[in-house]
């Protein structure tokens, strides 16, 4: 019997909540031998500051809130730690990959940063959010823009 879900293509990105990134980059450049000069971003939309790159083909995330209430603050307060918040599953087909999940009994979370449930562009994507989690980390779908998609996303945000 074959129970995984068959739009899953793999891993898009891991995402740790942590309350200092800067702090939490020094840690992986020293032990992991990431680039300590990796770029750290500020999305204000999402209130978060995030150090992004790559390890053993699978980009990581650490990710600061900017506000006290942010989601990345508030998940690290809620269990007393840093860790693992969520993985970014990508996905061929965001629709068919949502169906497949919530056939089994999944239900939509609310993206914290756009306010809206199900599948929704984003810079990279169109994103959706479990309600389901798996063992406290979130769990995201990506179905990522060809490269035509991309150029339509950043002409409609004017970037």
């Amino acid at each position: 019997m074959k129970t995984d879900n068959p739009n899953v293509i793999g891993i898009k990105h891991m995402a740790f909540g942590v309350r200092d990134a800067e702090k939490a980059l020094e840690t992986y450049a020293r032990f992991l031998d990431v680039p300590a000069d990796t770029e750290i971003t500020i999305f204000p939309k999402s209130k978060n500051k995030v150090a992004l790159f790559n390890l053993g083909g699978i980009e990581y995330q650490l990710c600061e809130s900017l506000d006290p209430e942010g989601r990345f603050a508030k998940w690290i307060d809620e269990r007393g730690h840093e860790g693992l918040h969520h993985i970014c599953y990508e996905v061929n087909n965001i629709d068919e990959a949502l169906a497949h999940a919530q056939a089994k009994g999944a239900s939509l979370r609310i993206c914290q940063a756009c306010q809206k449930y199900g599948s929704h562009p984003h810079p990279e994507g169109w994103v959706a959010f479990l309600d389901n989690d798996a063992g406290g980390i979130e769990i995201e779908f990506m179905q990522v823009y060809t490269p035509e998609q991309l150029k339509e996303y950043e002409a409609f945000k004017g970037i």
